[in-house]
């Protein structure tokens, strides 16, 4: 089972397996705390998307179009998160937006169901 939370949230014992899709580190998160088992920044929006979505709710669904079309570009990293899931009880995607609703994880989370 996949799920998703901020990085900055605590972590627990269901979080499973732990994946940063964020292409840019989090402020503020040491490697430490993040208690990462896999950054998978390949797997993030390019930085042009990134910058043009800019987290805003007007833009989600051509944002999440648009990194559908990427993702069909990466379709081995797609194939590892699929194995991941697979070896594990629980995968975390793990994110640093602000906005639990429109995030990349969210977009990701929505792709992957789609495998």
């Amino acid at each position: 089972m996949i799920g998703i939370k901020r990085i900055y949230d605590p972590v627990n014992e269901y979080n499973g397996y732990r994946i940063l899709v964020d292409r840019i580190w989090p402020r503020g998160v040491s490697k430490d705390i993040a208690k990462l088992d896999l950054w998978m920044k390949e797997i993030a929006p390019s930085d042009a998307l990134r910058k043009w979505f800019q987290h805003d709710p007007a833009k989600w669904d051509e944002f999440k179009i648009r990194y559908h079309d990427e993702l069909l570009e990466k379709k081995d990293l797609i194939a590892e998160l699929k194995r991941i899931e697979r070896e594990n009880k629980n995968v975390t995607l793990l994110y640093s937006a602000k906005d639990k609703e429109h995030n990349q994880a969210v977009a990701l989370l929505e792709i992957l169901e789609e495998y």
